[in-house]
């Protein structure tokens, strides 16, 4: 191998290091947002509030939170005016888990149990007999204030055993849990336990007492939380030639970190300096629930921020910059799985290592379209990166993403893309390593290039 292929491997293996860093310190929206304000604010990003007046100048950076799930990081470009468009990128933060039930003490033939909701479609028999925990935001009453803080308790407390298959002899023929009834964590046993009951408390003490112990607080502080459970596991480099990750919530951090990174490494070069844009990265939160929420890409947020960005111009400044902006919704796809190759259609069988994929859809579950999908191959093209094109059969259901609901809400031109997967949806999934610098590479170049891109296209 020459000397140019294996830098390029370092670079690429790198790359998917530092990637798993950031997964590992993100086992909650919560965590992921605030990982992602240490990225920014390390590269010289200033913090907004929403209820606060803004005064943006050209040439900065800032990011704005809503509810600690959602951030949007944003460069003002140096040829900026109220008018002009808005290059963006969208992701989420969420994946699907179980999350802690606001009572969720239980306690069942010996056992001190956790009772959890399901958040989003999660392949749930994946998190059978894995070393879990939670991690999430709990609000601590200090004095007089009540405060947000994090929580990621480290070490396994949870644990959901299978059913010995001596007492199931079917369970490899099929396995489906009652998801009530069958899913519920065990964290300790009432024997260990007996000393601490837990008479009215919402939730099991073994499960307050590990929180506490991690935040350094007392159970009288806390006032509410929400907990994700979360495998101990740390997200790792796998396979033989060391081309793969193997992770939860890849679906879909992969590109809120890719886009993030893109945006940063767009703003170290002078071509900030001459971008008539906004360059921004939105990542939201409650994407696999239908987005409809306050920090869900369904919401105003985002209409808000660009009209406020939009001030100091004409009275449509807002109405004109929408034609001139474009949006990446930025999503993982399915990788053609060798065991059920019949599940992918013939022509669009996507593979790991050959770039992100296109998603198309004839029923706008994507927003893609062929003007969309061509100035993503052209920006693909001068950052050296393939590109693949997906389609779900027909007789099999397809997702959708932020892309619609965006496109729709902003009447915004609006391609849907992602890097290829396996085991999407599982505890812990798959991709390859290659992933990583490809998407970076092609986002930052987005961010570099696209309003001379747009200039090159003439379809009106």
């Amino acid at each position: 191998m020459s000397d140019f292929l294996l830098g390029e491997q370092r670079n690429m293996l790198t790359a998917a290091k530092q990637f798993i860093e950031f997964v590992n310190k993100g086992p909650s929206p919560f965590h992921v947002v605030d990982e992602c304000k240490n990225l920014l604010r390390a590269q010289g990003f200033k913090e907004l509030r929403e209820r606060d007046s803004w005064k943006v100048e050209k040439n900065q950076k800032y990011f704005v939170t809503r509810n600690q799930s959602t951030i949007i990081a944003f460069a003002v470009g140096g040829e900026f005016k109220p008018g002009n468009g808005f290059t963006m990128l969208g992701a989420h933060t969420d994946s699907p888990c179980l999350k802690v039930k606001p009572k969720s003490g239980k306690i069942r033939h010996g056992y001190h149990q956790v009772g959890v909701q399901l958040y989003g479609g999660g392949i749930w028999n994946t998190w059978f007999d894995r070393d879990l925990t939670v991690a999430g935001r709990v609000l601590v009453k200090e004095g007089d204030k009540v405060r947000h803080r994090l929580v990621n308790v480290k070490r396994p407390i949870l644990r959901i055993p299978h059913l010995a298959i001596h007492l199931n002899r079917k369970v490899n023929d099929h396995f489906g849990p009652n998801l009530e009834s069958e899913l519920l964590p065990i964290i300790a046993s009432t024997v260990e336990s007996a000393s601490s009951a837990p008479g009215s408390s919402k939730h099991s003490p073994a499960l307050l007492d590990a929180i506490c112990s991690d935040m350094g607080v007392e159970k009288s502080q806390l006032l509410d939380f929400e907990l994700c459970l979360a495998d101990t596991q740390p997200a790792s480099i796998g396979g033989a030639l060391e081309e793969f990750i193997f992770a939860p919530r890849l679906d879909n951090l992969v590109n809120a970190y890719c886009g993030l990174l893109g945006l940063i490494e767009s703003c170290a070069v002078d071509s900030l300096n001459s971008d008539p844009n906004i360059r921004m990265a939105l990542l939201f939160d409650n994407e696999e629930v239908g987005s409809t929420s306050a920090q869900g890409a369904q919401s105003s947020l985002t209409e808000w921020i660009l009209r406020r960005l939009s001030t100091g111009g004409s009275r449509t400044a807002y109405e004109e910059a929408i034609p001139k902006s474009f949006l990446v919704s930025a999503d993982q796809v399915h990788a053609c799985h060798p065991n059920y190759a019949d599940k992918h259609e013939d022509n669009h069988k996507v593979g790991l290592h050959k770039g992100p994929a296109i998603k198309f859809n004839a029923n706008q579950r994507y927003a893609t379209t062929a003007i969309s999908a061509s100035i993503l191959r052209v920006i693909a093209e001068k950052a050296s990166v393939p590109i693949q094109d997906i389609v779900v059969k027909n007789d099999s259901p397809c997702g959708s993403t932020i892309g619609p609901i965006i496109s729709a809400k902003l009447g915004l031109r609006t391609v849907d893309m992602g890097s290829p997967q396996l085991s999407m949806h599982s505890i812990r999934e798959m991709c390859c390593t290659s992933s990583i610098s490809q998407s970076i590479a092609l986002f930052k170049t987005y961010y570099n290039t696209f309003p001379a891109v747009d200039e090159s296209f003439i379809v009106e």
